[in-house]
């Protein structure tokens, strides 16, 4: 299935709900957490980062581990916001889809 920037954004808002992270950190968790389903590419990945840190949703910090400098993102309370609103338009969309998609009697 492609993947739409809003779905996207969304399940970034999501991993990050959780605690912040790194970059690789989060490719890992949405890979885990779909099951291999979605294994993203750094160069998707982190231009949706930048898009949500330009929007005010996650805010970035900078640290060192192990000698090497590491971008960590984590959600804000307007990240949060978008979160909770992406869930509930999602839920509905989904709703939609399987009432079209179901088989009438």
């Amino acid at each position: 299935m492609d993947l739409g920037k809003g779905q996207l954004d969304l399940m970034l808002l999501a991993v990050l709900e959780q605690s912040p992270a790194h970059g690789y950190a989060i490719i890992a968790a949405l890979r885990a957490r779909s099951d291999g389903g979605f294994d993203l590419p750094e160069g998707t990945v982190y231009p949706a980062l930048h898009r949500l840190e330009s929007r005010g949703w996650i805010v970035s910090t900078t640290t060192a581990v192990n000698g090497r400098r590491r971008r960590v993102y984590g959600l804000t309370s307007k990240g949060e916001r978008a979160l909770r609103d992406g869930r509930r338009d999602w839920e509905r969309t989904v709703g939609q889809i399987r009432a079209v998609l179901a088989v009438a009697p």
